[in-house]
């Protein structure tokens, strides 16, 4: 079970022009969300002659209900600043209980059921072949009662989803595969437009194929791999009302990862990858076909290595570091603004004992000043944290 109940009161900021004319308001969001997930499956291995299978049968149950309201002040007035010259209109003092005005007041329940069904069968010593498929019922209704009177929005929705795999080694050390599968992916918590009606489930398509190699006699793994995945209906931020969202029509992503992991020598370990992302609209009604959803980035790397002492009188004693580079994306789907790539460093120092661990991660090393990500519009800028130090103990039984 996740639960989590927010309350907050604040003069938001809504929209800036290019001037640097700044729309400020006053809103109050009260929310209550729950999510109730339960999941099983048992695996079961046999053979059929010279086949050997390795079944796999689950079942995966989810509830999720949203209560949620935004009160805003009557006739929703906004209040202007100038960032640059800090000139302002006068802001009257304001308290929860003013804010009578609903922008939102809904009631959300989502219930999901799925079955699925796999089987890895290993029909020679070097080729196998992963068939399977998953069945999901969707069943959502919403109460918008921001309209009079109240409106009511249910959807009721099935889905059969495939996915086909095979592998095939050469050599030993070598894997060469190739996969397809299709997905059905309800938004957990409900996703709502302005007009108070969900939105429809996403749907996607994923074409895979790759190669896998041990290197250094089975000490380092690489992994290198070209897809390409459709989706269809992504719940985005409405660029007119950002509390609330739209659905993409469809957006197509290209890429290429490469990921290297193991150990180089005892107690020495190693974690590098590298992604190259082509992500763009390829059909849509609000937005221009050609642009690329926010907070992509065209290429992505990072390298991450700890080394542990592994004996003497500082056995368990251990430190890292790494870098990662995340390039420019776009801040909008309408692609009216980039971010700026960066290159942040993170570093660690452990010791480990038995059961337990003591660590002091040091995140941000040199203090950069980044933008993580975007909200999905100009005003809904998330900055990177600044020089953090956290540090953890942690046991395992």
């Amino acid at each position: 079970m996740v639960s989590s109940d927010t309350s907050d009161f604040r003069l938001d900021s809504l929209f800036i022009d290019d001037s640097g004319i700044l729309e400020r308001a006053f809103w109050l969001n009260d929310d209550l969300k729950e999510n109730y997930s339960f999941q099983t499956n048992v695996v079961g291995e046999f053979a059929t002659g010279d086949i050997e299978h390795q079944l796999v049968f689950g079942v995966d149950l989810d509830r999720a209900t949203t209560v949620g309201r935004q009160g805003r002040l009557p006739d929703d007035p906004v209040f202007l600043i100038d960032i640059f010259t800090e000139e302002a209109d006068p802001v009257p003092e304001s308290e929860p209980a003013d804010l009578t005005a609903f922008a939102r007041d809904e009631n959300t329940r989502s219930d999901l059921i799925g079955i699925y069904l796999q089987d890895l069968l290993a029909i020679s010593d070097n080729f196998k072949l992963l068939v399977g498929g998953r069945f999901d019922i969707f069943a959502q209704r919403s109460i918008d009662f921001t309209s009079d009177p109240s409106s009511t929005f249910e959807r009721n929705q099935e889905k059969f989803s495939p996915r086909v795999g095979l592998v095939y080694q050469p050599l030993e050390p070598i894997s060469l595969y190739a996969s397809f599968s299709q997905s059905f992916n309800p938004d957990p918590f409900s996703s709502i437009a302005a007009d108070g009606s969900p939105l429809e489930p996403s749907t996607g398509t994923q074409y895979e194929i790759g190669v896998k190699g041990e290197l250094l006699e089975g000490r380092l793994f690489a992994t290198l791999a070209a897809y390409q995945i459709n989706k269809d209906n992504i719940a985005t931020t409405d660029p007119n009302n950002p509390d609330f969202s739209i659905a993409v029509g469809e957006v197509r992503s290209r890429g290429i990862e490469l990921d290297v992991v193991g150990e180089i020598l005892p107690g020495w370990n190693l974690i590098a990858s590298y992604a190259y992302t082509d992500a763009e609209i390829i059909e849509d009604n609000f937005f221009e076909v050609g642009n690329r959803p926010e907070n992509v980035p065209e290429n992505s790397a990072s390298l991450w290595t700890t080394y542990q002492i592994q004996q003497g009188g500082l056995q368990g004693l251990g430190f890292g570091g790494g870098v990662f580079f995340v390039g420019d994306r776009q801040g909008d789907i309408d692609n009216t603004f980039t971010l700026p790539s960066y290159v942040r460093t993170d570093a660690v120092v452990f010791y480990r004992r038995n059961n337990w661990q003591a660590s002091v991660n040091f995140q941000n090393l040199f203090d950069i000043d980044y933008i993580r990500s975007s909200e999905g519009f100009r005003e809904g800028i998330r900055p990177g944290d600044p020089f953090t130090v956290i540090g953890s103990i942690s046991v395992n039984f």
